[in-house]
């Protein structure tokens, strides 16, 4: 029988260690893999299990425990064919609730055919805001688990014409920005110089806790 408590995270990317991160933090067991040993070596201290697979075949998985997981986020990027191959796995092992990261419209279509729920934060966010502003400075919700969201919300003023680097969001609100979209456009690609502009969406994720906070000091 699965175990709610129990969350698998499948790439350990900079999306990947933020989902961790959080979730630790609310007392989830963790099972965390990537091929690549350096990328878990940041949550070596923390992360109840930490593997090493360089195939992710439906054997590999099942005895890394992943098929007791209640919850799975697939995480890897930009490896499409392993993408898809590790959604398949996560659900035929019989994961009641799978999330996996698309990088295009497309991909995401053929996740969802599978049986997934897609996560696209860096690629169709403009497209999909576009549709859905309005007054509110929350946008939409994304929930990942019970205490774990991802979320668009849209900058003030407060916050606006200062660096990514100045406003140390991590560290004074607990949260990460996944993306930023700016005149429908989405980028992912966030480096510490760069400089936020009010009206901006941006995409973050974080404990539910920690996004309230920060809604709060956004709304001022």
């Amino acid at each position: 029988m699965a175990d709610s408590n129990l969350y698998g995270i499948i790439g350990v990317g900079r999306f990947g260690l933020s989902l961790a991160e959080n979730l630790l933090k609310n007392g989830k067991t963790i099972i965390a893999i990537d091929k690549d040993q350096n990328k878990l070596y940041p949550l070596k201290t923390t992360v109840n299990q930490l593997i090493h697979l360089g195939e992710l075949t439906k054997d590999s998985l099942k005895e890394s425990g992943i098929g007791d997981c209640g919850t799975v986020i697939v995480c890897i990027g930009k490896d499409i064919e392993a993408n898809i191959l590790a959604t398949l796995n996560a659900i035929e092992l019989g994961v009641p609730r799978v999330y996996a990261k698309a990088i295009s419209n497309d991909h995401g279509r053929i996740l969802e055919k599978i049986g997934a729920s897609v996560v696209n934060p860096e690629v169709d966010m403009g497209t999909k805001l576009a549709k859905t502003l309005s007054a509110r400075l929350t946008l939409d919700v994304l929930p990942i688990g019970e205490d774990f969201s991802i979320i668009e919300i849209e900058l003030n003023n407060k916050f606006a014409n200062k660096s990514i680097q100045e406003l140390n969001f991590r560290a004074k609100f607990g949260i990460n920005i996944v993306a930023i979209v700016r005149d429908n456009k989405a980028n992912g690609y966030i480096m510490p110089d760069s400089v936020l502009k009010e009206k901006d969406i941006l995409v973050i994720s974080g404990n539910n806790h920690d996004i309230s906070a920060f809604e709060q000091q956004n709304s001022k």
